[in-house]
């Protein structure tokens, strides 16, 4: 049996996570639970799943939860509280699903314990690729990628040479708002831009595929999950999201993985790796689907994806640089303060007066990070 932890079970991932475990308790244990501060549902859930520890980074909130579940159940509270938990050697994988840069310091701390990871924190390997590849390397743990496009190139490459890869090809739904001029993207609101087409997420990677940041942030985690250039990486918009990525060979053979868009088969693969388990998503129904089809991103209208392209080319500190400004303009625009347009000029802003620290520390980069929140807020 397979004892998971689960940072930020609470959200989107970890609740689609905990479902997979509910479904496949012969296999998985929940170990532990982490949460920032939504106490409420995160008591459901240690009722349920019996975790031994959980880890609330809100550390008034962690008080009040220790009263009111059982005293066998350890509490941990404050941001270290993440790390903590990574780091238990009685763990067989960490599940990261927080949001935000915690996400690399709690990916780091698993590394280094010799902990197998579940990747589904962006700003980890944005921010801190070569220190987080460098730590897998270091102690032979796994980086199994949990985000639906990482995971079909993983799939894709199971006993592949990586010598005898040409290139790989991201697919991007589109988002809401596929096709709209700026001019128009000028008015759209947040409720809009949260409605999205066919995944459900939480609100920060909602709004990333509405700008089309996130597939940018996808192409800097690509180029360390599978140690490509970023000229060997391409993004591909596929509106109907049934193919998740594909990889093209040199001998001009391309392979793709395609199923629902559903979140929990790319969580299930990772925690049954190198295993298949059956999963509860609908089937694929080709003949109602009809054509799939493919067209080439507008980056005029959402210029972000060039913004990322051009932050991987330089490296350094410039993708933390770009996280952290992308995560403040996100936020300012979900609290009505800036226009949908506005976020792409902020992360620019942030670029343009950046001077690059070119072999980050991790301080470095959480220094980094730091200044530029503090720079747009």
């Amino acid at each position: 049996m397979k004892k998971i932890a689960i940072l930020g079970s609470t959200g989107s991932i970890g609740t689609q996570a905990l479902d997979i475990i509910r479904r496949n308790k012969a296999y998985f244990k929940v170990s532990a639970l982490t949460a920032y501060n939504n106490i409420e549902l995160l008591k459901e859930q240690i009722e349920e799943f019996r975790p031994e520890r959980v880890g609330v980074v809100d550390a008034e909130k962690a008080e009040i939860l220790k009263k009111e579940i059982p005293q066998n159940v350890e509490v941990l509270a404050g941001h270290d509280a993440l790390k903590e938990l990574a780091s238990q050697s009685d763990i067989d994988m960490v599940l990261v699903a927080v949001v935000g840069i915690a996400g690399l310091e709690a990916t780091m701390a698993a590394l280094e314990s010799g902990n197998d990871v579940a990747l589904a924190n962006k700003e980890t390997l944005v921010t801190g690729g070569q220190l987080v590849i460098d730590a897998a390397s270091k102690t032979g743990s796994r980086i199994i990628p949990v985000d639906s496009e990482h995971s079909a190139i993983f799939q894709c490459l199971q006993g592949a040479d990586h010598q005898d890869v040409r290139r790989i090809v991201l697919t991007a739904s589109g988002g809401p708002f596929r096709g709209l001029t700026p001019d128009r993207l000028v008015h759209v609101r947040p409720e809009d831009a949260l409605i999205h087409p066919n995944w459900s997420m939480g609100k920060k990677v909602t709004i990333d595929s509405a700008t089309l940041m996130n597939k940018g942030l996808e192409i800097i985690e690509a180029k360390w999950l599978f140690n490509l250039s970023i000229g060997q990486i391409q993004v591909i918009v596929h509106p109907q999201s049934i193919i998740h990525s594909m990889v093209e060979f040199k001998d001009g053979s391309v392979l793709a993985q395609l199923g629902m868009p559903d979140m929990r088969i790319p969580i299930l693969y990772a925690f049954s790796y190198p295993r298949r388990f059956e999963s509860p998503v609908q089937k694929v129904d080709f003949a109602k689907i009809g054509m799939l089809t493919f067209e080439e991103p507008d980056t005029e209208s959402f210029p972000c994806l060039n913004l990322a392209i051009k932050a991987a080319q330089i490296g350094g500190t410039m993708p933390t640089v770009l996280n952290a400004a992308n995560e403040v303009a996100v936020d300012r625009f979900l609290n009505g303060e800036i226009k949908f347009t506005e976020i792409s000029l902020m992360v620019q802003k942030a670029m343009d007066s950046h001077q690059v620290i070119p072999r980050p520390t991790l301080a470095d980069i959480l220094r980094v990070d730091k200044e530029t929140r503090r720079m747009l807020t």
